[in-house]
């Protein structure tokens, strides 16, 4: 199957209206910063968490300028249940900070810029320019890595190399998709741990089932979805 194809195979295999915290915030705030911010919240948390943290943190400080003043002990309440919630309270006042005053309290909408702020790297930076500007990018958390790797999408180490890899088979058009798609799938079905590969519309193509999705493991699939089957009933 073509990358596209495949894309367009994940967007099937999930139930409509499911989307990302990321996607969510954006959508409710419609805001750079709040996406700057929630992505350096969602780091090791759960998307409700996620969620749920930025909500309360940006009903509180709406602005750039309001978080850079915020007490950092206010901030750690607000956004308690994120994990490591003292050091990205300490984080995202000392990013608020820097916007206000190196640039005028905008986010930078550029690759360089963002990456210039504090506790912002390549996979933030990227996020935010799809999800808080509608730019072409695409951002590689380990859910897009993992899947990209045991499709055979891509064969590669880091985040890094995976990003230039999806960056050159999938068209520029489309890249704005390819985060939300694969994160979404990653938590449904291609799951780090026990992956559903019975009910993957992929794995007639995946070099992962193909490899290991036979003996033992399958067994154990099918034993968790006829588990899965009986308690609803």
């Amino acid at each position: 199957m073509e990358p596209v194809e495949i894309l367009r195979a994940m967007k099937s295999a999930l139930a409509d209206g499911e989307e990302t915290a990321l996607a969510a915030v954006e959508e409710r705030l419609r805001d750079p910063f709040a996406v700057l911010i929630a992505t350096v919240l969602s780091h090791r948390t759960r998307d409700e968490r996620t969620s749920e943290a930025a909500m309360r943190l940006f009903e509180r400080f709406r602005t750039a300028q309001e978080l850079a003043s915020a007490d950092e002990t206010e901030v750690e309440g607000l956004i308690r249940g994120v994990g490591f919630y003292r050091n990205k309270a300490r984080a995202v006042i000392k990013i608020a900070k820097e916007i206000t005053n190196k640039h005028e309290g905008k986010v930078p909408r550029d690759l360089e810029g963002l990456l210039e702020l504090p506790s912002v790297g390549r996979k933030t930076a990227n996020c935010v320019l799809v999800y808080g500007f509608g730019l072409e990018a695409i951002p590689v958390d380990t859910h897009v890595h993992r899947i990209a790797n045991r499709l055979g999408l891509a064969k590669t180490r880091t985040p890094e190399e995976t990003e230039r890899k999806l960056m050159e088979i999938f068209p520029r058009d489309i890249w704005t998709e390819v985060n939300d798609t694969f994160v979404m799938f990653g938590k449904k079905i291609c799951r780090p741990i026990g992956p559903r590969c019975l009910v993957c519309p992929l794995r007639g193509t995946c070099k992962y089932y193909e490899q290991v999705g036979s003996g033992k493991q399958r067994e154990r699939e099918v034993k968790g979805e006829k588990d899965n089957q009986d308690n609803k009933k």
